[in-house]
Order: structure tokens, then C-alpha cells, then sequence
């Protein structure tokens, strides 16, 4: 009988296969996903849009005008890497995907110096915008 690998161990098998980002990129992901979700206010998905812009606030509200810098430390540089990494874990199962999900729902969501050095602005699908000012 096989043994289930823990989530360390499976970590662990990721970041061995894709050496492009560090272990803090996978946590934080992990974290942002939980952020965006929980302010989705529902269980569950959120489309890959979706957690890139949670992603960028979360960043914003814990490392404020660093953002960027932390993110780029860790080989987060673009919205493609947050596509990745997302990839990476469902590959070994530290996350899920539905059948819709792709990859390239994280091309060009967003402009990651645009939005971590200046504030962001996003615009949601029903036309509400929500702002954040990042200017002392």
C-alpha cells in the first residue's frame, strides 16, 4: 500500500522539479489563495484572475511598497509565475483545478510593477472597481 506524502513532501517533490522559485513563492501562494477566497466570501475556486489580484493585495497589505522586491526575490515576477507555481502544485496535488482551469488564465493579468510600486486598481466583472492607494 502506498503511503501518503505530507505536504512538506510534496512541497519538497515540487520545488525539486521546478527550482525556479523558492519554498516562501509556494507558502505565499498558499496563503493568497486563502486570502482570496475567504474575501470572495465563498468555499473553494477562484479563477486564476481572481488570485492574482488577491495576490497583489495580500503582497500589499504584508510587505506594503516592498511587494514587488519580496516577489522578485522569490522568482515571482509576473503573473505567469503565480500561473506556475499554481500548476506546479496541482501537479502533485497540493491543490485542485477544475476541468476549465488553464494556465493561461494567468497570462497578463496584471502588471506587477504597475500595481505593486503604484497601487492598483482592479476591475471586476460586474463593473465595481476596488482601489488601493499605496501613496504615504
Amino acid at each position: 500500500m502506498a503511503e501518503r506524502q505530507s505536504a512538506e513532501e510534496l512541497l519538497e517533490k515540487v520545488i525539486e522539479r521546478d527550482q525556479r522559485y523558492a519554498r516562501e513563492a509556494y507558502v505565499f501562494v498558499s496563503e493568497a489563495l486563502q486570502f482570496t477566497v475567504q474575501k470572495a466570501g465563498r468555499m473553494g475556486h477562484v479563477s486564476g484572475r481572481e488570485l492574482v489580484h488577491g495576490l497583489c493585495e495580500y503582497a500589499l497589505s504584508q510587505f506594503g511598497l516592498l511587494a514587488r522586491v519580496v516577489l522578485e526575490n522569490w522568482g515571482v515576477r509576473r503573473s505567469e509565475d503565480v500561473g506556475e507555481i499554481v500548476f506546479n502544485m496541482v501537479e502533485v496535488g497540493l491543490l485542485r483545478k477544475t476541468d476549465e482551469d488553464r494556465r493561461e488564465d494567468f497570462v497578463a493579468v496584471v502588471d506587477f510593477a504597475e500595481v505593486l510600486d503604484r497601487g492598483f486598481r482592479l476591475h471586476l466583472k460586474s463593473g465595481e472597481t476596488s482601489e488601493q492607494d499605496t501613496e504615504a
